[in-house]
């Protein structure tokens, strides 16, 4: 989810595609935006090559004064910040990974607001910084002493809004806080209705808020996230940590340990996603468009093409409705703008060219992709209906009207459109789903 903005895409968005403004070393650049209709959480990050690992932060958007939240005031609010970390220079990460056509190589943590993933993560012996108090563990330094890790102090009987973000490029998150219980508010700037929940689950890129009693003995809690994977891919798995603190407890205590769901907790992911939705109140209405002009079915899949100078002699590649995108030497908006020849091509097919079981067993046929620079022309003003693998469409709210396991059903499934309390979000799940009623004004 971003910000839902108009009128400034010569400086937002992807590279060389709608950003053509650059902020080079040295010098600034302010860009004053008018937020409307989104209260809660966004995050701003770099969108050069994979910088966005290291450069990031929260946006908080509070309600106008004298407003309020829809919810019981907290005592106090914090951000927590889940990143992604590599041991190595991201932009090698990645060349690397395209030379050799393979996938790049998995993160080596999941650092939590300060850039460190914790005093349970093996840290090397050279990082001993990290730990300061160290006990040898096999050929890692384990790191025993809490003493210097990030903690939150709470107040016993207090009420606190902590403000999630998964900056993470790539994995989902579970996130706990041992012996508390989240109280999810709010999701990608929209508030929600309110549900209760042990853990919660965050894609990459996405926000949500909790309300969290500091109801239990005073102690000190871990409040962990580890990723969420289902299919058969190697991710970095270990377990990032920071401490919730009540006040008054010494920082040597050794804080209390949680039990996560289990890493390929599929049943938890989608349980968890299906207690999603808008508030949809008098004062916070869906409003969800009824009519459609236009149907665009996309399905986002990973191909094979021929590489000859790859390991393999092959690549593995991304497609959208198998069409694989080649990154224009010039900015697409630019081309556009100045009716640049040879650059793009308006043909890109608003379902797939060749249909097939989307969701069925694993395909090891028929892998290769179309290469191209093409775009979907879509009328201004215009409301479309999208039914798709999750995936976000910078400075635009989506309405989620439906989500499901299988293969959609175009004659069967929109008779289960939820128009009343569907939640404007982002999803990232290995399924179908229903992103409907999206209004084209930017």
């Amino acid at each position: 989810m971003s910000i839902a903005t108009n009128n400034i895409n010569w400086s937002h968005n992807i590279r060389l595609c709608t950003e053509l403004f650059n902020v080079k070393t040295g010098h600034s650049y302010t860009n004053n935006i008018t937020i409307t209709g989104q209260r809660g959480t966004l995050w701003w990050h770099a969108h050069i090559f994979w910088l966005r690992a290291t450069l990031y932060g929260a946006i908080v958007i509070l309600p106008k004064q004298g407003a309020g939240f829809p919810f019981p005031q907290p005592y106090k609010e914090a951000n927590i910040v889940i990143g992604e970390w590599w041991n190595n220079d991201v932009k090698e990460v990645v060349k690397q990974g395209n030379k050799l056509g393979l996938p790049s190589n998995m993160s080596d943590a999941h650092p939590i607001n300060d850039g460190k993933p914790g005093p349970l993560f093996p840290c090397s012996e050279k990082r001993t910084a990290f730990c300061r108090k160290v006990v040898a563990y096999n050929k890692f330094i384990q790191c025993t002493w809490w003493t210097y890790t990030y903690a939150l102090e709470v107040e016993q009987g207090k009420t606190y809004l902590l403000r999630i973000i998964n900056a993470a490029l790539n994995d989902e998150q579970f996130f706990a806080i041992a012996g508390h219980n989240l109280t999810v508010v709010e999701t990608d700037a929209v508030y929600t209705k309110p549900f209760t929940s042990q853990a919660i689950l965050i894609a990459p890129g996405q926000t949500t808020n909790i309300l969290v009693q500091a109801k239990q003995a005073p102690d000190r809690y871990f409040m962990a996230a580890r990723p969420f994977m289902d299919t058969p891919v190697s991710i970095d798995n270990k377990t990032a940590t920071r401490i919730l603190q009540y006040k008054g407890i010494p920082n040597t205590v050794q804080p209390v340990l949680l039990q996560l769901p289990a890493i390929n907790n599929t049943v938890f992911a989608l349980s968890f996603n299906a207690k999603l939705s808008s508030l949809n109140t008098a004062r916070f209405p869906a409003s969800v468009p009824l009519k459609f002009d236009q149907r665009l079915f996309y399905t986002i899949r990973l191909g094979i093409n021929q590489c000859m100078t790859c390991l393999n002699g092959t690549q593995l590649t991304a497609s959208l409705n198998n069409i694989t995108f080649v990154m224009p030497q010039i900015g697409l908006l630019q081309a556009h703008n100045f009716n640049t020849k040879g650059v793009i091509t308006t043909d890109f097919p608003d379902r797939p060219l060749t249909p097939f079981n989307y969701t069925g067993a694993p395909i090891t046929a028929n892998l290769g992709t179309k290469l191209g620079t093409r775009l979907s022309k879509l009328a201004f003003n215009s409301t479309v209906e999208l039914e798709s693998h999750p995936f976000d469409l910078h400075g635009y709210n989506f309405f989620v009207v439906g989500t499901g396991v299988g293969n959609f059903d175009p004659k069967k499934d929109p008779a289960k459109y939820n128009f009343g309390g569907s939640s404007r979000k982002k999803h990232n799940r290995s399924s179908y789903q229903w992103l409907g009623c999206h209004k084209v004004q930017g």
